[in-house]
Formats: structure tokens, sequence, C-alpha cells
């Protein structure tokens, strides 16, 4: 018998292990941080387009995208981005009990967006998987659908690139199937 939960949490700890492993990649979290601070994109938005594209092999219309970033907006400006710019105003501080506070609230922060990103995995479970298309050129569509006109920017190309290599060095592997 199909266990809907066990299903939903294996897709979603697959989606945040394909984050995880995107975002440690070289030059990968300074680009994507710098479309977030920038742009004010949302980061979790771009490693979804991305994971739905490339491990899923879905496509995302501008529609869904929409719904998806209605669903999350109030876990966004009510958690995660408060979370993270108190953590960033916590300066780096040779006081150990401030280091533990800033710690502390990067971990609540990291709990936060993994939430998001459940909310994220879960919103993508109905949604079409057409067979036979090309992962690659979904990932991309659905990356420039997310980004718009930032979608040529130099770092939306540094992801892209990041991300294929990523899916093509852990070929069979669980990054989010």
């Amino acid at each position: 018998m199909h266990d809907p939960v066990a299903g939903d949490a294996m897709v979603s700890d697959g989606f945040w292990r394909f984050s995880l492993a995107l975002y440690s990649r070289p030059g990968v979290a300074p680009a994507l941080l710098r479309l977030q601070d920038r742009d004010g994109l949302d980061v979790n938005l771009i490693l979804f387009a991305l994971w739905f594209g490339l491990a899923r092999g879905g496509q995302l219309t501008r529609a869904a995208i929409e719904v998806t970033e209605a669903a999350t907006a109030g876990l966004r400006t009510q958690l995660v981005a408060p979370l993270r710019n108190l953590r960033r105003g916590i300066k780096e501080h040779a006081d150990d009990d401030i280091r533990q506070l800033r710690a502390g609230v990067g971990k609540l922060e990291l709990t936060a967006e993994r939430r998001l990103q459940r909310r994220l995995a879960l919103l993508a479970a109905p949604l079409p998987l057409p067979s036979g298309d090309d992962r690659l050129a979904l990932a991309r569509g659905n990356l420039d659908r997310y980004l718009g006109e930032r979608a040529t920017s130099s770092e939306a190309a540094l992801v892209l690139r990041a991300a294929i290599a990523l899916t093509r060095a852990a070929p069979g592997t669980d990054l989010g199937t």
C-alpha cells in the first residue's frame, strides 16, 4: 500500500538534497545570493525551478510559478526573511555567546527554508510530468519563466551550468526523484 505521507517526505527530502548539493558547488551560493539580494528573487524558487525540471522532468507554467509564490509567501515573509535578516544583523563576533546565538538563528533559518521547500515539493506532486522531454530544456525553461529578464544574467548561467554538472556527475543517484 502506498503511504502518501512517506512519499511526500521522500520527494521533499530529494529536493532538499538537490538544493544542498547544488548550493555547495563552486560559485553557486554567491550567485544565488546576488539574485536574491540584488534582484529580489527567491533562492528556493530558483532551486525549485531547476529541481522540478532536472530531477522530476516537470515543466512550470507562469501560472504554476505564481501559485508556488503565493503558497509560500507567508512562510517566506514571516519566517525565512526575518530570520535571515536577524542572522545577518548579528555580525561575526569574538564573544562566544554571540557566536552561539547567531549559529542558533542560522539553524532556525535553515529549518524554515526546509519547511518552505517541503511546501514547494508538495505543490509539485500534482503537476503533470511529461514523458520523454529533455529535462535540461525543461529546467532551462522553468528558470527562464521564473527569472524573467534576469534569466540572461551571469549568475543565472552559472547556477544552470552547476545544476547540469551536478545531475551529470551523479546519474542514478537520488537527488530528488
